[in-house]
Parts: C-alpha cells; sequence; structure tokens
C-alpha cells in the first residue's frame, strides 16, 4: 500500500451566499472514492495566508482545492506562491472569472474530477503597484460598478445588474490617461482602462479577446467610450473590437498614469481611486488544474 494522497481544501464560507455545505460533502465522497484525505480549511479573512501556509508546511499536500471566487483563488495563490503545488477550482464565489476563463465546467459534480486528477498549466500573474492580479483588472467605470456592489446587500449577478445601473447614473466623467508601454507613449481621453490577464470577467463578458492566462503578457485594453450601446455591447459578450472606440496594447510592462485619480479595482476588490499604476508580468506563479 502507498501512503494515502493529502489534499487541502480552502473553503470560503461567504462567498457568493452560495452554502458550502454541499460542496465540502461531494468533496469528501468523492475523495473516499479515490482514497485521499482532505484537510479543510475555512477561511476567516484573518491572518489567512499565513494559516494556510502553517497547514500545508504541516502536511504538505499534492493538491489545493479551492472553493470560492477569485478573490479566494488568489488568497491562496499567494499565500503557497514558493510551493510546488497544483490547485484545483470548484467555483463557488460570487466572481468565478478564473474558472469562466479556463473553461472549467459550471457544477461541481464536473470539476471534481478534474482538480483531483487534473494536468495543469502554469498560469501568470500581474504586479500592479506590487499588488497582485490575477485576471482582471481596471480603472474607471467598471471599478465604481464593483466599490456599488461590496456595498449593496445584494450578491451574485443580480446585484450586478442593479448596481450597473446605478454606477452608470452616477459615473465619474471620463479621464485623460497617458500608457508607456512597449517604447511608446498613448495618450487619450477614457471610460476604462482593463488591465487583463485572461479575457473574461466573472459575469462571462469578453473584455479581452486576446487574452492567455500562460503567455508571459499581458492585455492593456482602453475603452474610450462607453456609452450605453457599446456597454450593452460588451456585456452581451459582443464586445466592438472594430471600432475607433476600443484599443488593445499588449505588453509585459507598462505605466499608467491619469490626469486626476479614478476608482480602481484588482479581481474585483476596489481598492480606492488611484493615478499612476506601475505594472509588471509574473510569469508561471500557480498551477492550476484545467480540462
Amino acid at each position: 500500500m502507498g501512503t494515502q494522497k493529502k489534499y487541502i481544501l480552502v473553503v470560503n464560507p461567504i462567498s457568493g451566499d452560495v452554502d458550502k455545505t454541499e460542496i465540502c460533502t461531494a468533496v469528501a465522497t468523492y475523495a473516499a472514492a479515490t482514497d485521499v484525505k482532505i484537510i479543510t480549511f475555512e477561511t476567516s479573512g484573518k491572518n489567512d495566508e499565513a494559516k494556510l501556509r502553517k497547514l500545508y508546511e504541516k502536511y504538505q499536500p499534492e493538491r489545493v482545492l479551492i472553493a470560492g471566487g477569485d478573490g479566494t483563488i488568489k488568497m491562496a495563490g499567494e499565500a503557497l506562491e514558493h510551493q510546488d503545488v497544483i490547485f484545483g477550482i470548484l467555483p463557488a464565489g460570487s466572481a468565478n472569472g478564473l474558472s469562466v476563463d479556463l473553461n472549467l465546467p459550471t457544477t461541481i459534480a464536473d470539476n471534481l474530477p478534474i482538480a483531483f486528477h487534473s494536468d495543469f498549466i502554469a498560469i501568470d500573474m500581474i504586479s500592479i503597484n506590487n499588488k497582485k492580479s490575477l485576471h482582471l483588472s481596471d480603472l474607471g467605470l467598471n471599478a465604481l460598478l464593483v466599490k456599488n456592489y461590496e456595498k449593496s446587500n445584494i450578491r451574485g449577478m443580480i446585484g450586478y445588474a442593479l448596481q450597473a445601473i446605478t454606477t452608470l447614473k452616477e459615473a465619474e466623467p471620463p479621464f485623460e490617461v497617458k500608457i508607456e508601454a512597449n517604447g511608446t507613449t498613448t495618450e487619450c481621453i477614457a471610460r476604462m482602462v482593463v488591465i487583463a490577464n485572461s479575457q473574461k470577467y466573472g459575469t462571462g463578458v469578453t473584455i479581452n479577446p486576446n487574452g492567455k492566462m500562460d503567455d508571459g503578457m499581458f492585455e492593456i485594453v482602453i475603452l474610450k467610450n462607453l456609452d450605453l450601446l457599446v456597454f450593452g455591447k460588451i456585456i452581451s459578450g459582443n464586445m466592438p473590437l472594430d471600432s475607433d472606440d476600443v484599443e488593445i496594447i499588449t505588453t509585459e510592462k507598462a505605466k499608467i498614469t491619469t490626469e486626476v485619480p479614478v476608482s480602481f479595482q484588482i479581481d474585483g476588490e476596489y481598492c480606492g481611486a488611484e493615478s499612476c499604476l506601475d505594472i509588471h508580468i509574473l510569469q508561471k506563479q500557480m498551477k492550476v488544474a484545467v480540462v
């Protein structure tokens, strides 16, 4: 008999207002059938990274399964960034952008065999002012939406939709932005600037069709005009790429400066207003099990 495999299951009990009992039961049942020992770690929002590191050092698991949204995935990735471990994603947050981008199935039952057994890709992250971004960060309209969503008490897609209406009503004016990348400088007026490692928002909206999470590059997507028509096109998944209103820059390093501080968010977390962003790619930061 070989020694039993050990996996840590990281559970965010509050992400996405989804009851995690069902997920934990499904994981336990699947683990028992495949002779894997599960060590469960519930996040509390207090010293989660340090606690997870300690648990990892104690058990040295082969995989870390994550039942939560993008925020939970990022926390686990940062906590164990120096460990050679494969992460299995069980999407259960209000924003599951990473799982959407990796084309993972939507049900836990379909995700279990992938999380437990599948091969992996090593995905990049982006460093923005020394903070890590897993897939999508932005300045402008969407960051304001994230801020409003965080303050509201309605979660999930309905919460986002309601806040989108509020946000459009009280949107900050367009801002002047300067982007230095690939030895050239771009200056324009924008409604939103996206720093993208991947293609889609957690809502399934494609904002960056060129995005690949393991190519050592990221994209800066400049949305110069965001009237209701363009906003509607983006939300319905018809990114207007052939238009003068959208410009995409692919690079591994950039500096973005704005004339005034503008609302900014990283991976669905509001970070206040910023007027200067120093950005570079962090290659192959995290091994994630994929189909």
